[in-house]
């Protein structure tokens, strides 16, 4: 037995309207060929789904089945041709994203907040990329944006630019430190220095200050929340590092300080690493202006 989906579609047309006239016209085909369809499915299933000479036309047991069958598949039909019509236009699709920055939860919430409202027929997914390998799971289509703040040259993967910001030295106002005009490595040695729960490599302060002067500092205790950090700061029971962006909007406090890191200061720069494929995808690129626009937000 082979049934197709227009087969489907005039068994729901005729139960719908009530006869063949009526249930043809609906169909945009003559009364004729919708008689020589119906023969035609009647034929497949070895079974009559009318019952004859009633009005309006009613459908046998066997087309009761058949309806139903209708009732259910055609629906579905229609919603996946809506979906990868959506997806043809670039109105529709995943964006699930992983997070390689801590701290990047801060920013990137309102951006999503945005986005939804303007892509409401995207799937939005938010993954802490620090749990797992993120690149690998780009590559293998698992999560479709990588916040990173270290491109790795990679086949069939773009590196888009997001903003520029500076680590900064985080203390109490009235430390030691506070003194000082910049921060320097050694100075680390004898602090409890207050970070995220990420592995070294994966932090700043490590990657781009410690590890390369091999220092340790006295003591590092682990925080997830930065208003955590921040008021442990404060209370003196730590210093810390943390992205400019996320601690100038807090500048007027005078609880605590920030200095730079090093005479020349320390510059990283956020990417958002997508699938070549997909990087000029409509969604994809709104989202990433939006990034833009809300960090630009946030330093103001």
């Amino acid at each position: 037995m082979h049934i197709e989906f227009r087969h489907l579609r005039t068994i729901k047309a005729i139960h719908d309207t009530g006869g063949l006239s009526a249930a043809a016209d609906s169909l945009g085909i003559t009364q004729s060929a919708l008689s020589h369809q119906i023969k035609g499915i009647e034929d497949q299933a070895g079974v009559e789904l009318f019952v004859r000479r009633t009005k309006p036309l009613r459908l046998s047991a066997a087309g009761m089945k058949l309806l139903r069958a209708a009732e259910s598949i055609l629906p579905q039909v229609a919603a996946l041709e809506v979906e990868f019509a959506g997806l043809q236009q670039g109105r529709a699709g995943r964006l699930h994203v992983a997070i390689e920055c801590h701290a990047c939860f801060e920013w990137l919430l309102p951006v999503l907040e945005q986005f939804r409202k303007g892509w409401p027929e995207v799937d939005i997914d938010v993954r802490p990329g620090l749990a797992f390998d993120a690149m690998p799971a780009l590559r293998r289509e698992e999560v479709d944006l990588v916040i990173s703040s270290d491109p790795e040259d990679l086949p069939d993967t773009d590196f888009t630019p997001i903003f520029d910001y500076s680590p900064v030295f985080v203390a109490a106002a009235d430390h030691p430190l506070a003194q000082k005009d910049v921060i320097e490595a050694t100075d680390f040695r004898d602090q409890t220095l207050i970070t995220y729960p990420v592995e070294r490599q994966r932090l700043d302060v490590f990657s781009q200050l410690l590890i390369p002067a091999k220092v340790e500092p006295a003591a590092v205790r682990q925080v997830e929340l930065t208003a955590v950090i921040l008021l442990l700061v404060a209370a003196g029971r730590g210093v810390a590092v943390l992205p400019d962006w996320v601690v100038r909007q807090v500048t007027t406090s005078t609880d605590y300080v920030t200095r730079p890191l090093t005479k020349g200061g320390l510059t990283r720069r956020l990417y958002a690493a997508t699938r070549a494929e997909q990087t000029q995808l409509p969604y994809m690129a709104h989202l990433i202006r939006l990034a833009r626009t809300e960090v630009v937000r946030r330093q103001g």
